[in-house]
């Protein structure tokens, strides 16, 4: 189909960034999906997300209509495309969309074989049909979930106990899988045989200084909340005292420590899709946006998972039921795997603790992000090329101007910092 008639049947308005989906991918993900013999009548572009939803690269879909065996038929695909969006200037998409590629086409299917090997589920990832990683026009297309009754849980809310446990033992099944094909790998380090896994939040932090600075921004946001809160000097004195030390913690606490599986990485609300029951109870979770994906120690993603996306009277008192919980499925894998377990569930929880730091500077980046949908948060009819930094500035900046009245930045931040004070991390 040419461009013309495709941009005369999208949904919404066509953008320069639409105009890198073509029709060769689009053939290309039918034929990965379908087969060979799939031919298509007819695609176009159909926005469905809405802002807020997407940080880095727009995320929209394409329906097809095709022709196999003689009979006509529908499938709709999720498609995520490189926005052009930058953190002041300096873009890492190109770094990001290798990572999320490789995890769903290269890792993915070979964890999920070491799972069916032993018997277990496979993880609940999405399936990937195409990606092209040519340079500035990245595009992944991925099964959409939508059919199959996955959706965002309420971020503003948080995550609840019953969801939790179900985003944990999927991380444990995630990690626990990598560890077993680890074993097999030549040389035992599958970091070395998927050097892109070396590439997580701490080497953007090295590599990319305005995302450095984005970090920097964030806690120093965190600390004049809790000026403006009064009576947490020693918290805002914290603050002070781990700015200086951020790349410091973020090596030491996301890259450091044995074992090393294969994390999600960037475990908040926004990367979580639940299917529920009729009743309305979650049933299972599928863990989304692979772009972090890292080669690194589990408590990592239990950190800012528990840190970012939660409240603190669901995090603080059910911490060791969680880590229990992660802790069986993990076991139960790797038993089955005919592996020894590399850690109790003292040490699980001693390694938790011993990562809360970063932990806690995660929720004071994601924090305002998860309690505002701001206006430039992600515009897909907009053809200019945004700024993050912006987006997450105008964040920042919204929550100080609604601290006063808005009760979850407050109750929030107080939960991380008190949660910190009793355990002494903060002295």
């Amino acid at each position: 189909m040419a461009d013309k008639e495709v941009k005369e049947n999208c949904a919404t308005p066509p953008t320069a960034t639409h105009s890198l989906v073509t029709e060769d991918h689009v053939q290309m993900a039918l034929t990965a999906d379908k087969g060979a013999a799939a031919s298509i009548t007819s695609w176009k572009v159909v926005d469905f997300t809405k802002r807020g939803d997407n940080y880095l690269c727009l995320v929209t879909s394409v329906e097809v209509q095709y022709v196999l065996d003689g009979r006509n038929s529908e499938v709709v695909y999720v498609v995520k495309i490189n926005s052009g969006k930058t953190f002041g200037g300096e873009s890492f998409l190109d770094v990001v969309f290798e990572k999320e590629s490789k995890f769903y086409l290269e890792l993915a299917p070979q964890i999920n074989s070491v799972l069916k090997g032993i018997g277990h589920k496979e993880v609940n990832v999405p399936k990937c049909f195409y990606a092209s990683l040519e340079k500035g026009r990245e595009i992944i297309f991925l099964e959409d979930l939508r059919p199959r009754g996955y959706k965002m849980s309420d971020r503003k809310r948080g995550l609840d106990e019953a969801h939790t446990t179900l985003v944990l033992q999927e991380l444990a099944t995630l990690h626990a899988a990598s560890l077993l094909l680890q074993s097999k790998t030549p040389g035992g380090d599958l970091g070395v045989h998927h050097l892109y896994m070396k590439r997580g939040f701490a080497y953007l932090m090295r590599n990319y200084n305005s995302f450095m600075i984005s970090v920097e921004n964030s806690a120093i946001l965190a600390k004049n909340i809790m000026t403006r809160v009064g009576g947490y000097e020693r918290v805002t004195a914290w603050i002070d005292t781990i700015i200086p030390k951020l790349m410091d913690i973020f090596n030491e606490q996301m890259e450091c420590g044995e074992p090393k599986v294969i994390c999600h990485g960037d475990c908040w609300n926004n990367n979580l899709l639940f299917r529920y029951s009729e009743a309305g109870h979650p049933e299972e979770v599928m863990l989304v946006d692979f772009q972090l994906s890292q080669h690194g120690p589990p408590t990592t993603d239990l950190n800012y998972l528990l840190f970012s996306s939660m409240t603190g009277d669901v995090r603080r008192p059910n911490i060791e039921s969680f880590l229990e919980s992660y802790h069986r499925t993990f076991s139960s894998i790797m038993e089955d795997g005919h592996q020894t377990v590399p850690f109790t569930p003292e040490q699980l929880l001693k390694d938790f603790r011993d990562r809360n730091t970063v932990g806690s500077i995660l929720a004071m980046i994601f924090v305002p992000l998860v309690l505002f949908e701001t206006e430039k948060s992600v515009d897909s009819t907009k053809d200019s090329e945004e700024d993050v930094d912006k987006v997450l500035l105008e964040a920042r900046e919204k929550s100080m101007e609604t601290l006063d009245t808005n009760p979850l930045i407050k109750s929030r931040y107080l939960s991380v910092f008190d949660e910190l004070l009793e355990l002494e991390i903060i002295s």
